[in-house]
């Protein structure tokens, strides 16, 4: 049975795929982590929980060695409209936090998820379709510091056989856990709104197209890609992947399918439309597709049906 340790298990996705992890591999061998020392109460009774910095690696080092750990799934990290206000804390957390785990990797013979994003494009990027390998010279240090590590992980693997793997994520949509500071932090939040006020001010431009993805796709793809054969995975870092390309329209009106008096307006963030205009449209991802038969379970429509259908029930 593997020993996993989960960085980052109080975010967004970390959250989620701890519980995955634990239903799969068993309680006690899945190990959450945060720098934060509160759990809420499924995590904390459902399994061992540390708190550490991950910037600090022999607190790292020591929780690998206490736990026999095989598998890191490094979630630990600062996102885009967040690092952007504070660049050295994105840089220091992204990629000091990043050499610390690979290094722990390298001494204890661990296996390392560590997930890109959509962040590690920029503006000379194709905008539309945009193939798995291709420039990237993003504009913002979110973007850099992904950048940054998905060429520290291909390091490690080639020049020390670290087994790294990740993929380049979208927007992730979650019923679960709130986003802490992304820039498609609205696609979460227009959910809660529509349902609690049949209204939202969304701070990205109308027309604004990003891939999204709904969050047991984004679990399916971490959990997927750790179980792949090795010996299929050309590109063992950052595979892009996708489910859906939308814009805050195209998903109010889906919304309004089962919200009818649901409205929407606009009151843009410069910040976070800047960064947003500098991802792609939509991008290809084929490569995770052949290499580990990548494939998401929904769509926009029935990741609406079910966000509407589980937050009704928790909000009103």
């Amino acid at each position: 049975m593997k020993r996993i340790l989960v960085t980052g298990a109080l975010g967004q996705i970390g959250s989620e795929l701890t519980m995955s992890l634990r239903e799969r591999y068993g309680n006690d061998n899945v190990i959450a982590s945060d720098l934060k020392t509160q759990p809420n109460g499924k995590l904390l009774d459902s399994g061992p929980f540390e708190s550490f910095d991950c910037t600090n690696a022999d607190a790292l080092s020591a929780i690998v060695r206490k736990y026999k750990i095989e598998t890191i799934y490094h979630l630990a990290a600062i996102l885009s409209a967040v690092a952007e206000n504070n660049p050295g804390l994105a840089w220091n957390v992204n990629i000091n936090g990043l050499y610390n785990v690979l290094e722990v990797a390298r001494e204890f013979d661990c296996a390392v998820f560590i997930p890109s994003s959509i962040g590690a494009f920029g503006p000379s990027t194709p905008v539309d379709n945009t193939p798995q390998d291709t420039i990237q010279r993003p504009n913002t240090m979110y973007g850099v510091t992904k950048v940054t590590g998905e060429l520290l992980c291909d390091y490690y693997y080639k020049r020390f056989g670290v087994d790294t793997r990740g993929v380049r994520y979208p927007g992730i949509i979650s019923n679960e856990t709130l986003p802490g500071g992304g820039t498609t932090d609205y696609a979460v939040e227009i959910y809660y709104e529509a349902i609690k006020n049949k209204h939202y001010t969304c701070n990205l431009p109308a027309g604004t197209f990003l891939d999204m993805m709904y969050m047991p796709d984004a679990i399916k793809a971490a959990t997927d890609l750790m179980e792949a054969d090795p010996a299929k995975l050309i590109h063992r870092n950052a595979f892009n992947v996708t489910a859906m390309s939308i814009d805050p329209e195209l998903l109010a009106a889906e919304i309004s399918k089962h919200i009818p008096e649901f409205t929407i307006d606009y009151d843009i963030d410069p910040v976070k439309a800047e960064i947003a205009a500098s991802w792609p449209n939509s991008i290809d991802d084929l490569a995770a597709r052949k290499q580990w038969n990548w494939k998401p379970d929904y769509n926009l429509a029935t990741m609406t049906k079910d966000m509407i259908e589980i937050l009704s029930k928790k909000l009103l």
